[in-house]
Parts: C-alpha cells; sequence; structure tokens
C-alpha cells in the first residue's frame, strides 16, 4: 500500500478485489458489449482489470504526478480498450488493453511532465521515456548524468539523433525555470531571468539605416532597367526579378525562341545592366553586383 499513497483505499481494496474473469467468461462480456451495449457487461469486465491500470500507473510514480491522476488516465485507456476489443481475435483482454493503458498515462506525463510540450512524435516519446532506463545501464559509475560517449549509443537504440538525445538529457536533468524568476543577490537583485537573454534583432539605427539602403537600390535599379528592350526586360523579370522564376525552356516556349536564344538575351540584358548601374552609382552599384 505504501506504493499507492495519496489514492483511496477503499477503491484500491475493491480494485484488488475484484474477481478475475476466465477466457470464455471475458469473451461473453465482451461480445454482450459490443453486440447488445450491455453497460453492466462493460463494467464487469473494466473493473475485473483495474488492478492493471494501477499497476501500470505505479511504474511511473517517478515521473512526480499524481499517482491518483495517472490511474485516472489509465481508466480512460482501459476504457478505450473496451470499445475497441475484438473477441473473434483470440487474445485476452488484459493483453490487448496493456498497450491503450500505458499509451493514455504516457499521454497524460507527456502533457503534464513540464509546461514545455515534449515527446511530439513516436521517437521522441520513446526517448523521453526510455533515456531514464539506459542512462542507468549504461552509467553504472555513479555519474549523474550521460556523457557524450553514449550520446551515440543510445541515439541508435532509439532511433533518434545524438542531437536529440543531448537535448532530453538536459530537459530531464533539471525542473523548468520561470524566465520571470528573479535572480539571486549576487546576479543581480531585482531583476528577472528574462532580462539576462539576449537581444539578436538588429539596432534601431541599423534598422533604418538598412530601410534607407534598400530603398536607394530600388530606385537605382528601376533607373537601369529603362535601357532594357520589352524583351530583354521581361526575360530578365521573370528569370531573376520574381519570386518563382521561369526556367529557360517554359521562358522560350512563352515568347516563341529556343531555350539558348533566351539564355542569351538574358546574358546581353545582365550586361547592359550592369554597366548602366555602374555608371549612375559606381561605389553603390558595386555592392550590389
Amino acid at each position: 500500500m505504501s506504493e499507492i499513497a495519496g489514492v483511496d483505499r477503499n477503491f484500491v481494496k475493491a480494485a484488488m478485489a475484484a474477481p478475475f474473469l476466465a477466457r470464455d467468461e471475458e469473451q461473453v462480456l465482451a461480445r454482450r458489449w459490443r453486440d447488445d451495449g450491455d453497460q453492466a457487461a462493460m463494467h464487469r469486465l473494466t473493473s475485473a482489470h483495474m488492478r492493471l491500470v494501477i499497476a501500470m500507473a505505479s511504474r511511473f510514480r517517478h515521473y512526480g504526478l499524481p499517482l491518483a491522476d495517472m490511474i485516472q488516465e489509465g481508466h480512460v485507456g482501459l476504457l478505450e480498450a473496451a470499445a475497441r476489443f475484438e473477441p473473434a481475435r483470440e487474445v485476452r483482454f488484459s493483453t490487448y488493453a496493456t498497450w491503450w493503458i500505458r499509451a493514455s498515462i504516457q499521454d497524460y506525463i507527456l502533457r503534464n511532465w513540464s509546461i514545455v510540450r515534449g515527446g511530439t512524435s513516436s521517437s521522441q516519446k520513446a526517448l523521453f521515456f526510455n533515456l531514464r532506463r539506459l542512462r542507468a545501464k549504461l552509467t553504472r559509475g555513479g555519474q549523474d548524468r550521460i556523457g557524450e560517449a553514449v550520446y551515440g549509443t543510445i541515439a541508435a537504440q532509439i532511433g533518434v539523433s545524438r542531437a536529440d538525445v543531448a537535448a532530453m538529457d538536459a530537459r530531464l536533468s533539471g525542473p523548468d525555470v520561470s524566465l520571470n524568476a528573479t535572480l539571486g543577490e549576487e546576479e543581480g537583485e531585482g531583476s528577472e531571468r528574462m532580462d539576462l537573454l539576449p537581444d539578436t534583432s538588429a539596432l534601431q539605427d541599423e534598422t533604418v539605416g538598412e530601410g534607407i539602403d534598400a530603398t536607394r537600390r530600388l530606385n537605382w535599379l528601376q533607373s537601369a532597367l529603362t535601357v532594357l528592350s520589352e524583351r530583354e526586360l521581361r526575360i530578365v523579370r521573370e528569370r531573376r526579378l520574381v519570386e518563382e522564376t521561369c526556367t529557360l525552356d517554359v521562358l522560350g516556349q512563352r515568347l516563341g525562341i529556343s531555350k539558348e536564344r533566351v539564355r542569351q538575351i538574358e546574358n546581353r540584358a545582365l550586361e547592359k545592366l550592369r554597366r548602366a548601374l555602374l555608371a549612375q552609382q559606381p561605389q553603390g552599384a558595386a555592392a550590389m553586383l
């Protein structure tokens, strides 16, 4: 009983006292629930397997979440298993229900273990629930944390990258910390952790300067484009100045010429454009080209 502290003892006693079901009786109850919607049959079927839910939830008690909540989530998985069970497959209900119970409990742990959601893929989920076991197995020398030497071994066994193992190891090594938490006196009294985050955005004067330069370069380009003929301008625009550019072959079909001819016109137009830009602003145009 010490392992299930915090759970109603009467509930546990009732679950443990529920009689086991023989295979034939289990099949009859499952068919009555599936075919006739017999609620009493479903209740007997699930009640007889609540001890399985409690045992499964107890295996995950080291994640620091209330055992009563995990048992409740496991019960949801048990009900899901009862709804999906096919008696004709000749499989014991406990074997089938184990997967649903475990999946429901693990999903609850992933949603509540941390404020940052993790384990969003099957491989990440496997890493989250197996890293502690593999870490203990591979570092029996007394180390608290795994090192780079065994990241590759764990990554190969679970089927993830070394970077994923390192990131998950860091997450499991410490609790969540709020960015609004205040720092200690030695680090800066009254400040928050958020104050220490570096701002990687450009400075205001750099942003303004870049905007001015971009406008100046655009004006130079628009002025230089006036030296091109109509066909040259169209080729340059569709090959260089739009987000979804055209291939030489497609543009040649549109203009009724070969793709080699399109390439020649494009090269000639770019050379004319380069000379026009250099003539306007020799120093500024050099940066653009």
